[in-house]
């Protein structure tokens, strides 16, 4: 068993704002679950993953991006990119109060970008990143590739991505992921969208057990 706490740090600017799940044997090492650009921290992707991860002795906060804590709904403004990642940054130092063991960030398509820009600066700060739909380009415009940042990311990272993205191919995301130095692994899942298929369907009520596999067998 697990559960999931209301979870605050109001110290911290940007304030830490979110749920944290905590597994019933712990293993000493913690997730951070960011969301995407429309969504916030209640998506039903981030909770399953969240209890999936508890289940598997990790302690889960998933927490609500700056913008969104500032706004209930609206995309981020692009010029608060940086903000968001300070925010990213202060969860990883509020999980660090509490957790001994190895911390790692995962965010879905807008989360996980800024997760990839703050780690690619600074690659020391978590010990690997779970990016879910990374966005790769807008929606029926491939010239415009977000990849500026990859060739400076040293974090290892698992991609878990659909098939029908319309944010990047399978083999756009394959080629992308060439240009990190760091290992990488890609998780695909057929015929998934960029929500990855996770809407309470029965065939994606597997998912979230199959990342947490394939994240193990990435990071042991």
């Amino acid at each position: 068993m697990h559960s999931a706490i209301s979870f605050s740090d109001d110290s911290l600017d940007p304030a830490v704002r979110g749920f944290l799940h905590s597994p019933a044997n712990p293993k000493g090492d913690a997730l951070i679950l960011l969301h995407g650009a429309g969504g916030n921290c209640t998506a039903p992707l981030l909770i399953a993953l969240s209890e999936a991860f508890a289940a598997n002795g990790y302690s889960v906060l998933r927490c609500d991006l700056p913008f969104r804590q500032e706004r209930n709904s609206g995309p981020p403004f692009p010029g608060n990119a940086e903000r968001d990642r300070a925010g990213l940054r202060n969860a990883v130092a509020a999980t660090r109060k509490s957790v001994m063991g190895r911390i790692f960030l995962g965010g879905h398509s807008y989360g996980g970008r800024q997760a990839t820009i703050l780690c690619a600066s600074e690659p020391e700060l978590v010990s690997g990143l779970l990016l879910l739909s990374y966005p790769l380009h807008p929606p029926r415009r491939p010239e415009q590739f977000r990849t500026q940042h990859l060739p400076n990311l040293r974090t290892p990272s698992v991609f878990v991505h659909g098939t029908r993205d319309p944010f990047g191919s399978a083999e756009e995301m394959t080629n992308a992921l060439q240009l990190i130095p760091a290992k990488t692994e890609l998780m695909t899942v057929e015929g998934a969208g960029h929500d990855l298929g996770f809407k309470g369907k029965a065939k994606a009520k597997e998912l979230p057990a199959s990342v947490v596999a394939r994240f193990q067998r990435m990071f042991g």
